[in-house]
């Protein structure tokens, strides 16, 4: 999104002396010399400089906004610095297979996509999370368990469970939020693998600009494959009497990157993940 920089110069009816050129970064921003003068710039107009930019004035007060040169510029880095993190997270597992050195290299690559993109503001871009998402990384599945950075069952040929996909499934209006994964549960031979879909139900709710906070309430198993025609079963939320304390049934993340098919988010365990559109 075109950036804004307001600044009150003064005005005049005359040419200044000459002055350097106003530079642009690779981002976008603007950078005036101290030493540069406008001229000739009139109250209640619009004008386009031949320098590059674009400038509205009222008042007293110009306004200075960036051009679609410089926002193509930005949204070149930041479609080059997207590709670089797919690069960096593809091959892994979805983390499972990540080393400590993969870590490393994900975490550089998302770092350097968040700060080409800047704050995320969920007040203004809370639609864009609408959608199913899929899983393509999460740093806490290095830990080869499938409860990611918290309980779960362990990963690995002795133990029957296969990770399929993993998804997120938002609604924005009706604010829920559904985690969905696919697993393949083994069985004795002769008999087939069993393949099950868990929707682990939640709502949702923003806290502050950038931060979301999830509420369980049920799990829903469903069979796929060649026992998609048995019922769904639905398991409930346990009651918070009986829930151990580590356990609350809720969990918050930031949303530290998002576009119309791009969305980073860091959890409260720490937890870096990578998300496309699906």
């Amino acid at each position: 999104m075109a950036s804004v920089l307001q600044s009150s110069l003064p005005l005049c009816s005359h040419h200044a002396s000459p002055a350097k050129t106003p530079t642009i970064s690779a981002l976008g921003a603007f950078h005036f010399p101290k030493t540069h003068h406008f001229s000739t710039i009139h109250r209640g107009s619009n004008c386009n400089f031949k320098t590059g930019f674009i400038c509205q004035s009222s008042s007293d007060e110009v306004t200075f906004i960036q051009p679609p040169e410089a926002a193509k510029l930005k949204d070149d880095l930041i479609g080059s610095l997207k590709i670089k993190l797919l690069s960096a997270v593809s091959g892994l597992n979805r983390g499972l297979a990540a080393s400590e050195d993969d870590l490393q290299k994900a975490e550089a690559a998302a770092k350097e996509l968040e700060s080409a993109g800047g704050p995320v503001n969920l007040s203004d871009d809370l639609d864009k999370l609408q959608g199913r998402w899929k899983l393509i990384y999460s740093s806490a599945f290095s830990s080869r368990t499938l409860g990611g950075s918290r309980p779960g069952p362990p990963t690995g040929r002795l133990l029957p469970i296969t990770l399929g996909q993993v998804f997120q499934r938002i609604d924005v209006f009706s604010k829920d939020f559904d985690n969905i994964v696919e697993l393949k549960l083994g069985a004795p031979w002769p008999l087939p693998p069993l393949e099950v879909t868990a929707t682990l139900a939640h709502k949702f709710e923003v806290i502050g600009t950038c931060r979301i906070k999830i509420m369980f309430e049920k799990t829903t198993v469903k069979t796929t494959g060649n026992l998609s025609q048995l019922p769904p079963l639905d398991i409930p939320r346990i009651p918070d009497a009986l829930r151990p304390p580590s356990n609350t049934g809720t969990g918050e993340f930031e949303v530290t990157y998002l576009d119309s098919d791009t969305r980073i988010t860091r959890g409260d365990r720490d937890e870096l993940r990578v998300f496309v559109i699906s």
